[in-house]
């Protein structure tokens, strides 16, 4: 087993989390915000895919696990306070890949215009389809 020491340089918050955000290693799209607690990052790491922590669930969640979405990961990064993690992945599941459980590529996919939020990426796939 690997020395998991350098879980240690992370700063988790109140509650054992830290932010990450998943970006796409191809195109620089930013494609996801969630959480990952220290099993989550460990896992991560491991696996060379995608595991979050779910708030809402309260327990790990395996990007793709349902939708078949998951998240391969080239790269780990940690930001220079220690306090946000950076993923670099590839999406896998339909092309372009899906990160959003909206069926779109990216989460940020509504624009602020004039006063209003407006979607500006389409739905590649009906989640109804995505999630039974």
């Amino acid at each position: 087993m690997p020395d998991m020491n350098w879980l240690d340089a992370v700063k988790w918050d109140a509650q054992g989390l830290v932010p990450v955000i998943a970006q796409e290693a191809s195109s620089g799209d930013v494609l996801m915000f969630a959480w990952m607690n220290r099993e989550a990052l460990g896992k991560t790491a491991e696996l060379g895919r995608a595991v979050y922590f779910s708030r809402s669930r309260g327990k790990l969640w395996f990007k793709g696990e349902e939708s078949g979405h998951v998240q391969t990961v080239h790269e780990i990064r940690l930001d220079c306070d220690n306090d946000v993690v950076l993923l670099k992945v590839t999406q896998q599941g339909h092309e372009p890949g899906i990160a959003c459980h909206t069926g779109r590529h990216s989460c940020f996919y509504q624009q602020h215009d004039n006063g209003q939020w407006r979607a500006v990426e389409p739905v590649l796939k009906d989640p109804e389809s995505i999630y039974k």
